[in-house]
């Protein structure tokens, strides 16, 4: 089975992908995530200074990312699916390149720079056709984690609550348009993988308690200390 483990930004995705793995055996997909991606692509530079073209490119690495992984495999846990890479770049339609600027100075941009910013809008429409078929061609079940957690400005995204409200609301309405099916789990950790386990009929191969535990020791040690610059 493969499973998707979807969400917006500070919504669990990792952690919950991890601790499901252990719980039932299955392999987690590991693609490189985009802060292991973008020192290696535009060394030295932060997400927040990339222009357009730069965050189409970095989208469309992760999503080859994601692709090159998946081969092969029939039975894995993802941590976010391709519709992230392109939510999060359709969002700054709404926020601006850089969601932490001055509201005035987004608009400011968006006026100067008008003609880069439909190029941007028109290439993003065409990589969202690419990204929902695949997603809906290759997965067999989406588990979305809502917004429940105070945001975590964790200092390698230019990612604000208003940020990821506006994910939030843009995701929901693609799953919707694109006929997707999409399970919600909701709650504490525990919560999440019990309501998983169940609907899926998946059989665990350790205890809820030791998978979480297990889980929160990876993440800190192998995902929380990855550097966005070299």
């Amino acid at each position: 089975m493969k499973i998707v483990i979807s969400g917006t930004y500070s919504t669990g995705k990792t952690t919950t992908a991890l601790a499901l793995s252990l719980l039932t055996g299955i392999p987690k997909m590991r693609a490189r995530t985009m802060r292991e991606i973008l020192p290696v692509t535009f060394p030295g530079k932060r997400l927040e200074k990339c222009d357009f073209h730069e965050l189409i490119e970095l989208g469309v690495r992760r999503f080859t990312e994601r692709i090159l992984c998946e081969q092969g495999m029939d039975s894995f846990i993802s941590d976010g699916c391709p519709l992230q890479e392109w939510i999060y770049g359709t969002t700054r339609m709404i926020s601006g390149l850089n969601p932490a600027e001055k509201p005035w100075k987004i608009k400011l941009d968006k006026f100067i720079r008008s003609n880069k910013w439909q190029v941007y809008e028109e290439t993003l429409a065409g990589f969202g056709v690419v990204v929902k078929e695949y997603v809906k061609k290759h997965y067999d079940a989406i588990i979305h984690l809502p917004v429940e957690f105070p945001f975590d400005p964790d200092g390698h995204r230019p990612a604000s609550e208003s940020f990821r409200q506006q994910s939030e609301i843009l995701l929901r309405q693609t799953y919707a348009k694109a006929g997707l099916e999409v399970f919600e789990a909701k709650g504490s950790l525990e919560d999440r993988l019990t309501s998983i386990i169940a609907l899926l009929g998946l059989t665990p191969v350790m205890t809820v308690n030791d998978a979480i535990i297990t889980a929160n020791k990876i993440k800190k040690e192998k995902f929380d200390t990855i550097k966005i610059e070299l």
